[in-house]
Protein backbone atom coordinates (compact mmCIF):
# COMPACT_ATOMS: atom_id res chain seq x y z
CA UNK A 1 0.00 0.00 0.00
CA UNK A 2 1.14 3.09 -1.25
CA UNK A 3 -0.25 6.50 1.05
CA UNK A 4 1.02 10.06 0.93
CA UNK A 5 1.26 11.56 4.61
CA UNK A 6 1.20 15.56 4.10
CA UNK A 7 2.03 18.63 6.22
CA UNK A 8 0.26 20.97 8.02
CA UNK A 9 0.39 24.10 8.73
CA UNK A 10 -0.89 25.89 12.05
CA UNK A 11 -2.90 28.96 11.36
CA UNK A 12 -2.23 30.90 14.81
CA UNK A 13 -0.38 29.42 17.49
CA UNK A 14 -0.87 30.47 21.25
CA UNK A 15 1.32 29.09 23.89
CA UNK A 16 -1.38 29.22 27.20
CA UNK A 17 0.28 27.57 30.07
CA UNK A 18 2.84 25.25 31.19
CA UNK A 19 1.46 21.69 32.17
CA UNK A 20 2.09 19.93 35.49
CA UNK A 21 3.76 17.17 32.98
CA UNK A 22 6.63 19.30 31.54
CA UNK A 23 4.32 19.75 28.75
CA UNK A 24 2.43 23.04 27.14
CA UNK A 25 -1.17 24.08 26.92
CA UNK A 26 -1.63 25.50 23.20
CA UNK A 27 -4.59 26.72 21.18
CA UNK A 28 -4.12 26.73 17.22
CA UNK A 29 -5.85 25.83 14.25
CA UNK A 30 -4.51 22.96 12.25
CA UNK A 31 -4.78 22.87 8.17
CA UNK A 32 -3.32 20.06 6.30
CA UNK A 33 -1.11 21.48 3.25
CA UNK A 34 0.01 19.17 0.01
CA UNK A 35 3.65 18.78 0.88
CA UNK A 36 4.19 15.35 1.33
CA UNK A 37 6.08 12.19 2.28
CA UNK A 38 5.57 8.90 0.50
CA UNK A 39 5.10 5.96 2.30
CA UNK A 40 4.74 2.07 1.74
CA UNK A 41 3.97 -0.65 3.45
CA UNK A 42 4.75 -4.22 1.96
CA UNK A 43 4.31 -7.60 3.26
CA UNK A 44 7.89 -8.94 4.08
CA UNK A 45 9.93 -12.03 5.83
CA UNK A 46 10.77 -9.36 8.43
CA UNK A 47 10.14 -6.32 9.78
CA UNK A 48 12.27 -3.60 8.47
CA UNK A 49 12.18 0.27 7.82
CA UNK A 50 13.60 1.35 4.98
CA UNK A 51 14.41 5.29 4.49
CA UNK A 52 15.37 7.47 1.35
CA UNK A 53 15.17 11.21 1.09
CA UNK A 54 15.72 13.59 3.90
CA UNK A 55 18.00 12.25 6.97
CA UNK A 56 16.08 11.61 10.15
CA UNK A 57 18.09 11.03 13.33
CA UNK A 58 18.17 7.62 14.43
CA UNK A 59 17.67 4.09 13.91
CA UNK A 60 14.98 2.61 12.22
CA UNK A 61 13.41 1.33 15.41
CA UNK A 62 13.42 4.86 16.89
CA UNK A 63 10.87 6.29 13.75
CA UNK A 64 7.79 6.76 14.53
CA UNK A 65 6.63 4.51 11.55
CA UNK A 66 8.69 1.81 12.94
CA UNK A 67 6.55 2.67 16.96
CA UNK A 68 3.30 2.69 15.51
CA UNK A 69 3.46 -0.65 13.70
CA UNK A 70 5.12 -2.33 17.11
CA UNK A 71 2.54 -0.28 19.06
CA UNK A 72 -0.33 -2.13 16.66
CA UNK A 73 1.42 -5.28 16.48
CA UNK A 74 1.03 -5.74 20.39
CA UNK A 75 -2.52 -5.26 20.21
CA UNK A 76 -3.35 -7.26 16.86
CA UNK A 77 -1.89 -9.79 14.57
CA UNK A 78 -0.25 -8.47 11.58
CA UNK A 79 2.03 -10.14 9.69
CA UNK A 80 5.69 -8.51 9.67
CA UNK A 81 6.10 -5.49 6.77
CA UNK A 82 8.92 -3.76 4.84
CA UNK A 83 8.07 -0.20 5.92
CA UNK A 84 9.76 2.25 2.96
CA UNK A 85 9.44 6.18 3.90
CA UNK A 86 10.22 8.61 1.08
CA UNK A 87 11.49 12.06 2.94
CA UNK A 88 10.18 14.76 1.64
CA UNK A 89 8.73 17.14 4.26
CA UNK A 90 11.83 18.83 6.01
CA UNK A 91 12.21 17.34 10.01
CA UNK A 92 12.22 20.51 12.39
CA UNK A 93 10.30 22.29 10.41
CA UNK A 94 6.88 22.85 12.14
CA UNK A 95 5.34 20.90 9.57
CA UNK A 96 3.97 18.02 11.41
CA UNK A 97 6.03 15.47 9.15
CA UNK A 98 7.08 12.69 11.22
CA UNK A 99 3.05 13.07 12.91
CA UNK A 100 1.83 12.44 9.39
CA UNK A 101 4.17 9.25 8.96
CA UNK A 102 2.66 7.75 12.37
CA UNK A 103 -0.90 8.69 11.39
CA UNK A 104 -0.53 7.77 7.75
CA UNK A 105 1.12 4.11 9.18
CA UNK A 106 -1.58 3.72 11.32
CA UNK A 107 -4.67 4.20 9.22
CA UNK A 108 -2.77 2.28 6.03
CA UNK A 109 -1.90 -0.60 8.72
CA UNK A 110 -5.88 -0.39 9.33
CA UNK A 111 -6.94 -0.25 6.04
CA UNK A 112 -4.16 -3.38 4.40
CA UNK A 113 -4.99 -5.67 6.83
CA UNK A 114 -8.81 -4.76 7.58
CA UNK A 115 -7.94 -4.35 11.44
CA UNK A 116 -11.30 -2.34 11.65
CA UNK A 117 -9.31 -0.14 14.20
CA UNK A 118 -12.17 2.43 15.07
CA UNK A 119 -11.87 6.17 14.97
CA UNK A 120 -11.81 6.36 18.88
CA UNK A 121 -9.04 4.13 19.04
CA UNK A 122 -6.38 5.14 16.20
CA UNK A 123 -6.78 8.31 17.99
CA UNK A 124 -5.41 6.54 21.13
CA UNK A 125 -2.77 5.21 19.76
CA UNK A 126 -2.05 8.41 17.84
CA UNK A 127 -1.90 10.31 20.80
CA UNK A 128 0.87 7.70 22.65
CA UNK A 129 2.92 8.33 19.53
CA UNK A 130 2.80 12.40 19.62
CA UNK A 131 0.94 15.39 20.22
CA UNK A 132 0.48 16.39 16.52
CA UNK A 133 -0.55 12.48 15.35
CA UNK A 134 -4.03 12.52 16.45
CA UNK A 135 -4.60 15.56 13.90
CA UNK A 136 -3.33 13.69 11.19
CA UNK A 137 -5.89 10.95 11.48
CA UNK A 138 -8.85 12.92 10.37
CA UNK A 139 -6.39 15.24 8.28
CA UNK A 140 -9.11 18.22 8.24
CA UNK A 141 -9.19 21.93 9.24
CA UNK A 142 -9.08 21.63 13.44
CA UNK A 143 -9.31 23.58 16.22
CA UNK A 144 -6.56 21.86 18.20
CA UNK A 145 -6.32 22.00 21.74
CA UNK A 146 -4.57 21.20 25.04
CA UNK A 147 -0.78 19.67 23.99
CA UNK A 148 -2.06 20.22 20.44
CA UNK A 149 -4.07 16.63 21.10
CA UNK A 150 -7.37 17.16 21.59
CA UNK A 151 -9.86 18.82 18.11
CA UNK A 152 -12.69 19.78 17.61
CA UNK A 153 -14.15 21.02 13.86
CA UNK A 154 -13.79 24.32 12.79
CA UNK A 155 -16.25 26.00 9.90
CA UNK A 156 -12.70 27.29 7.60
CA UNK A 157 -11.76 26.65 4.25
CA UNK A 158 -9.24 28.08 2.50
CA UNK A 159 -9.45 26.10 -0.64
CA UNK A 160 -8.41 28.25 -3.68
CA UNK A 161 -6.02 30.11 -2.31
CA UNK A 162 -2.39 29.69 -3.17
CA UNK A 163 0.35 28.67 -0.33
CA UNK A 164 4.00 29.09 -0.52
CA UNK A 165 6.33 27.72 2.28
CA UNK A 166 9.45 28.35 2.71
CA UNK A 167 11.75 26.61 5.09
CA UNK A 168 15.52 27.83 5.22
CA UNK A 169 16.83 24.59 6.47
CA UNK A 170 16.93 25.19 10.37
CA UNK A 171 16.20 22.10 12.53
CA UNK A 172 14.37 23.72 15.24
CA UNK A 173 13.88 21.51 18.20
CA UNK A 174 10.91 21.78 20.18
CA UNK A 175 12.89 21.78 22.91
CA UNK A 176 14.63 24.65 21.57
CA UNK A 177 11.33 26.76 20.61
CA UNK A 178 9.47 25.93 23.97
CA UNK A 179 12.82 27.62 26.16
CA UNK A 180 12.15 31.09 25.60
CA UNK A 181 8.58 31.42 25.64
CA UNK A 182 6.56 32.77 27.89
CA UNK A 183 3.09 31.30 28.35
CA UNK A 184 0.07 33.36 28.47
CA UNK A 185 -3.50 33.26 27.23
CA UNK A 186 -4.81 35.08 24.81
CA UNK A 187 -7.20 37.97 24.78
CA UNK A 188 -8.53 36.77 21.55
CA UNK A 189 -11.07 33.43 20.50
CA UNK A 190 -8.85 32.03 17.78
CA UNK A 191 -11.87 30.33 16.20
CA UNK A 192 -13.86 33.83 16.32
CA UNK A 193 -10.54 35.64 14.39
CA UNK A 194 -10.58 32.88 12.10
CA UNK A 195 -14.49 33.66 10.62
CA UNK A 196 -13.03 37.10 9.87
CA UNK A 197 -11.19 37.78 6.09
CA UNK A 198 -8.08 36.35 5.80
CA UNK A 199 -6.63 40.11 5.08
CA UNK A 200 -7.62 40.83 8.59
CA UNK A 201 -5.33 38.02 10.44
CA UNK A 202 -2.59 39.74 9.68
CA UNK A 203 -3.07 42.43 12.71
CA UNK A 204 -4.99 39.53 14.79
CA UNK A 205 -3.48 36.02 14.50
CA UNK A 206 -0.14 35.56 15.98
CA UNK A 207 2.17 32.83 16.43
CA UNK A 208 3.39 32.94 19.95
CA UNK A 209 7.08 31.49 18.93
CA UNK A 210 7.88 34.39 17.13
CA UNK A 211 9.11 36.73 19.19
CA UNK A 212 12.17 34.61 20.75
CA UNK A 213 13.00 32.74 17.44
CA UNK A 214 12.30 35.74 15.26
CA UNK A 215 15.70 37.05 17.55
CA UNK A 216 17.51 33.86 17.35
CA UNK A 217 17.28 33.44 13.60
CA UNK A 218 16.50 37.17 12.14
CA UNK A 219 16.25 35.45 8.94
CA UNK A 220 13.33 33.94 9.74
CA UNK A 221 11.24 37.26 10.01
CA UNK A 222 13.29 38.31 7.05
CA UNK A 223 11.31 35.78 4.90
CA UNK A 224 8.10 36.65 6.67
CA UNK A 225 8.58 40.17 5.48
CA UNK A 226 9.63 39.19 1.80
CA UNK A 227 6.65 37.06 1.37
CA UNK A 228 4.34 40.21 2.93
CA UNK A 229 5.97 42.27 -0.10
CA UNK A 230 5.33 39.85 -2.44
CA UNK A 231 2.08 40.55 -2.08
CA UNK A 232 0.73 37.63 1.09
CA UNK A 233 -2.59 38.28 2.67
CA UNK A 234 -1.35 36.37 5.63
CA UNK A 235 2.11 35.19 6.86
CA UNK A 236 3.41 33.30 9.38
CA UNK A 237 5.76 30.81 10.72
CA UNK A 238 4.23 27.57 11.64
CA UNK A 239 4.36 25.39 14.52
CA UNK A 240 7.61 26.05 16.21
CA UNK A 241 9.80 26.58 12.72
CA UNK A 242 11.55 26.77 11.01
CA UNK A 243 8.83 27.33 7.83
CA UNK A 244 7.78 30.08 7.10
CA UNK A 245 4.02 30.43 4.66
CA UNK A 246 2.82 33.31 3.03
CA UNK A 247 -1.23 32.60 1.85
CA UNK A 248 -1.90 34.42 -1.57
CA UNK A 249 -5.35 35.31 -3.55
CA UNK A 250 -3.09 34.25 -6.66
CA UNK A 251 -1.14 32.20 -8.00
CA UNK A 252 2.38 33.48 -7.66
CA UNK A 253 5.44 30.89 -8.28
CA UNK A 254 8.01 32.69 -5.90
CA UNK A 255 10.55 29.93 -5.86
CA UNK A 256 13.77 31.83 -7.42
CA UNK A 257 12.84 34.49 -4.87
CA UNK A 258 13.96 32.31 -2.40
CA UNK A 259 16.60 30.29 -3.92
CA UNK A 260 18.53 29.22 -0.93
CA UNK A 261 15.45 27.48 0.58
CA UNK A 262 13.41 24.57 0.33
CA UNK A 263 9.66 25.59 -1.25
CA UNK A 264 6.92 24.64 -1.76
CA UNK A 265 4.12 26.17 -3.34
CA UNK A 266 0.15 25.16 -4.59
CA UNK A 267 -3.43 25.17 -3.84
CA UNK A 268 -5.01 25.08 -0.16
CA UNK A 269 -8.00 22.69 -0.44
Amino acid sequence: MLVFPNAKINLGLNIVEKRADGFHNIESCFYPVGWTDALEITAHEEFQFHLDGIAIPGNGSDNLCSKAYQMIAADYELPPVKIHLLKAIPIGAGLGGGSADAAFTIKALDQQFKLKISYEKQLHYARRLGSDCAFFILNKPAYCFSKGDEMEDISLSLAGQWIVMVNPGLHISTIEAYSGVQAKRSDEDLRTVLKEPVASWRDQIKNDFEATLFLKYPLLETIKSELYKLGATYASMSGSGSTIYGIFDEEKDLKENFDDCKVWQGFLH
